[in-house]
């Protein structure tokens, strides 16, 4: 099929996967290298530079340490013309325990080789691509959230569409949304004695964490059905015979729309407080990262994605209603542009997630094959969104209404 500017899409695509073909041994070994070096977030310094490494090898213009991230980057192609825009984002941040547990090695090296294939393609392109390394998707770490600073700095600025691909235990288009998430720190003073001499002398901050605890635990019978709220101790004291003087945790505090999650962070504050008064202890508290949004989903770029993914052969089905749902700071970007995503199946659900089972399914044939065809399939995408005005203009419309009423939503929440 060709345009009326001579523009030949289907010979693009083609092109694009031999593309991607042509260099899937260097994408498979890049992964299976993450796979077995992994990197909690922020701390990303050897994947960072070995996927720039790549970008820069294939022509591509890359930037990196952006938004003020020593490991994210904006990798642009090389002798595109001016006009739309398109990200294919990147993560690549690891799990403690668990390593590539969710699969990041594959998102990476996926948004690598659709960034190597366009910038091959770059210069017949009608209009530009950038690949966008975006830092600590993960919440294991302060200050995650890398897609939020990038947000900030502009480098979604002009974005006509944002694609990435994740893996997971089947084929399909994410079109439900998740949930807003925020990360909560909190700590507790107490006052250290000797836990069999003189005990009452201390202040016990374990006990005070352990209330809160508790009292978060009573909290949960009384949230609405798609809330979830669950942490862990950090530190819970430094040895048996001393009154604890100090104790940390972490929480993460989870619902459907923003205004009831922040109702909820206000909640497991004042269980803390309740674990503070209860004891004598004196507890701070603090935001280690900002909150991640609900995703807005893109049905318009759903289904060019998908239908991308099925000319590849894969089985895409319709996304299952799960009874919880997880969290991503993707969902911060498909407030601002319009936004999609697609699962790749590389596993069977009897892996879990977040798990070592997973980490091991990404070195696997199954593993291998998502890569290829997340890197077609983002690839191909790229080109039908750049090549066809009308399907920008409606996912466009389509997220100009959602963002409407989403707004009108959270007005009539606050009054």
């Amino acid at each position: 099929m060709t345009d009326t500017r001579g523009i030949n899409v289907e010979e693009l695509k083609a092109a694009a996967r031999h593309e991607v073909d042509q260099v899937a041994a260097l994408l498979i070994e890049t992964s299976d290298w993450m796979a077995d070096n992994p990197e909690l977030g922020l701390q990303e310094h050897q994947a960072a530079a070995r996927l720039t490494g790549l970008l820069d090898e294939f022509g591509a213009t890359v930037e990196r340490g952006i938004a003020g991230m020593p490991t994210a980057f904006a990798a642009t192609l090389p002798g595109a013309r001016p006009g739309p825009k398109v990200a294919v984002v990147a993560e690549y941040d690891a799990l403690p325990d668990v390593g590539h547990g969710c699969g990041h090695n594959i998102i990476a090296t996926a948004a690598i080789g659709a960034g190597i294939a366009l910038s091959r393609l770059a210069g017949r392109l009608p209009g530009s691509v950038v690949v966008l390394g975006t830092p600590a998707e993960e919440s294991a770490v302060p200050d995650a959230g890398g897609k939020i600073p990038i947000l900030d700095a502009g480098y979604f600025d002009g974005v006509d569409a944002a694609i990435m691909v994740h893996p997971l235990t089947e084929d399909a288009i994410a079109l439900t949304s998740t949930l807003v998430a925020h990360g909560l720190d909190f700590a507790f003073h107490g006052r250290p004695a000797h836990a069999a001499a003189n005990p009452h002398e201390g202040i016990n901050a374990l006990d005070a964490l352990l209330v809160m605890f508790n009292s978060i635990g009573l909290l949960r019978q009384q949230v609405r059905p798609d809330a979830r709220i669950h942490g862990v101790i950090t530190y819970g004291g430094g040895a048996p015979n001393v009154i604890p003087p100090l104790t940390r945790c972490r929480f993460r505090v989870r619902a459907a729309d923003p205004t009831y999650a922040r109702e909820l962070v206000d909640r497991v504050v004042a269980c803390a407080e309740a674990g503070a008064t209860a004891t004598g202890a004196r507890m701070e508290w603090r935001e280690y990262l900002r909150p991640y949004f609900n995703m807005v989903p893109n049905h318009a770029l759903g289904a060019v994605l998908r239908a991308n993914l099925e000319a590849l052969g894969r089985d895409v089905r319709d996304e299952r209603t799960r009874d919880g749902s997880g969290s991503t700071d993707f969902g911060n970007v498909s407030h601002r542009v319009p936004a999609v995503y697609a699962y790749l199946g590389i596993c069977g659900p009897e892996a879990g997630w977040h798990s070592k089972e997973v980490a091991a399914a990404t070195k696997t044939a199954r593993g291998h094959a998502a890569i290829l065809a997340g890197a077609k399939s983002l690839a191909m995408t790229a080109i039908d969104l750049l090549a066809d005005d009308a399907l920008r203009d409606e996912a466009h419309r389509e997220h100009r209404e959602a963002m409407r009423k989403y707004e009108r939503r959270a007005t009539s929440d606050e009054q």
